[in-house]
């Protein structure tokens, strides 16, 4: 009985990594995480991003979870204030990719929509291939 336990204990802590990921792998996300259309006034889909879900208590810088229109995740997206970027003081460790393996990183300039209002850096943290962004294109 003992071993038996022990064989489904083992079995479950073994395969929660894989299902805490799973949870995030399609959309909508487990957790506290909220559609960003909903919570502030933006599309459902935004070309390039994709449909974006976050959890309201990580705002401003996220992470945002971003799908395609499959309900993929597709990236992980963190908008970094400017002034956070130039305060020598202010660290961002440990940048979560909740979507696990990231295949590249891009880094860009926006100067502020609803929600995130002040400039910011998109630093996306994409967990598919270059040729695959396209998956978030404009339709």
């Amino acid at each position: 009985m003992v071993i038996r336990v022990a064989a489904a204990f083992l079995v479950l802590a073994l395969g929660m990594p894989a299902y805490a990921a799973d949870q995030v792998e399609k959309a909508p996300p487990a957790g506290a995480y909220k559609k960003v259309s909903e919570l502030v006034k933006l599309p459902d889909f935004l070309p390039g991003l994709g449909q974006l879900y976050v959890d309201p208590k990580t705002l401003p810088a996220g992470p945002f979870l971003a799908y395609d229109r499959e309900g993929r995740l597709v990236s992980t997206v963190y908008m970094l204030p400017v002034d956070d970027l130039t305060n020598k003081d202010k660290r961002f460790e440990d940048l979560a990719a909740p979507g696990g393996k990231v295949d590249h990183v891009d880094v860009y300039f926006n100067a502020g929509h609803p929600g995130v209002e002040k400039p910011h850096a998109h630093v996306v943290l994409w967990h598919v291939s270059k040729a695959d962004e396209t998956r978030v294109a404009a339709k």
